[in-house]
């Protein structure tokens, strides 16, 4: 076991949200954002920005790691671009108010074609179709959810086909 390896997942969040050089075995080196380190296997998640907005991620195993040098500190813009890597596309797009008409003109549109649908979760923010499907924000078909995939696979089509008309 290393170094590395030896740390607290508390020390290790310290390099969150930093640029850093991972010297690794075998002369291999690595730059990049630190995205998160897991704490099981110690491994380094590294994010590099590219051209056109493009983002290349990569992982440095726990093991290899012999050294992390920190390069820079994030900025709070930084730390927005870092936070919204793996954040679906649509859900980048609504607050919290534009997120509450979406969810109440699909349900009253579902409700108007006899769907049943009731609100889940403790904010409600959960749509439930007929009990076996659930529509997270921000409510459009790749947010639907059910173990029967004939249901999901209707749901999603009608979902699709109510947001299209909306445009």
């Amino acid at each position: 076991m290393n170094d590395w390896q030896r740390k607290s997942p508390l020390d290790w969040e310290t390099y969150v949200n930093k640029m850093v050089k991972v010297a690794a075995i075998e002369k291999h080196e690595y730059e990049g954002w630190v995205l998160t380190v897991d704490p099981v296997s110690a491994s380094i998640v590294l994010a590099t920005f590219l051209e056109n907005e493009k983002v290349s991620i990569s992982v440095v195993l726990g093991h290899a790691v012999q050294e992390v040098e920190i390069l820079k500190e994030g900025d709070d813009e930084m730390k927005q671009r870092l936070s919204c890597i793996f954040a679906p596309e649509e859900s980048k797009a609504y607050s919290s108010e534009e997120e509450e008409k979406r969810k109440n003109a699909l349900k009253t549109w579902l409700e108007t074609n006899h769907i049943p649908v009731t609100e889940q979760g403790e904010s409600g923010r959960t749509l439930c179709v007929a009990g076996v499907l659930t529509i997270d924000p921000p409510y459009g078909p790749e947010e639907c959810s059910s173990s029967n995939e004939i249901i999901l696979s209707r749901v999603q089509g009608l979902i699709q086909g109510y947001l299209e008309k909306q445009q």
